[in-house]
C-alpha cells in the first residue's frame, strides 16, 4: 500500500519520541500489505483496529497510547493518514470526519 504522508508520522514522532518505533513498525507493515477490504486489515492487525464509515481505519499504536485514522482507497492501494494523536486528543476529534 502506499501510504499519504509519512511526514505528518514523522512530525509527531519528534513531538512524542516514544511514538517513532511503533510508528516506524506500522509503516513498514502497511507499507508491504496488499488490502483489498476491511477483512484483509483485520487480518493483519486484529483487535488492534476498529472501522469508521468512508473506509476510515483506526489503527491503536504503541500498545494502544496513541491513535491513528486513515483513509483507505483499497481500489487504489493507498492510505492516506489522516490524524496521529495520543489518547487524549483522540479523544476531542470526530474519526469519521477528521
Amino acid at each position: 500500500m502506499q501510504i499519504i504522508a509519512r511526514r505528518t508520522l514523522r512530525q509527531f514522532w519528534e513531538r512524542y519520541p516514544s511514538a517513532e518505533t511503533p510508528l516506524r513498525t506500522w509503516y513498514a507493515m502497511v507499507d508491504q500489505a496488499v488490502w483489498t477490504g476491511s477483512a484483509d486489515v483485520k487480518e493483519q492487525f486484529g483487535n488492534s483496529v476498529d472501522f469508521v464509515p468512508d473506509n476510515r481505519v483506526i489503527f491503536d499504536i504503541g500498545g494502544n497510547k496513541y491513535r491513528l485514522v486513515a483513509h483507505v482507497a483499497y481500489r487504489y492501494r493507498r492510505v492516506l493518514v489522516k490524524f496521529i494523536g495520543t489518547h487524549a486528543e483522540y479523544d476531542r476529534i470526530d474519526p469519521a470526519t477528521v
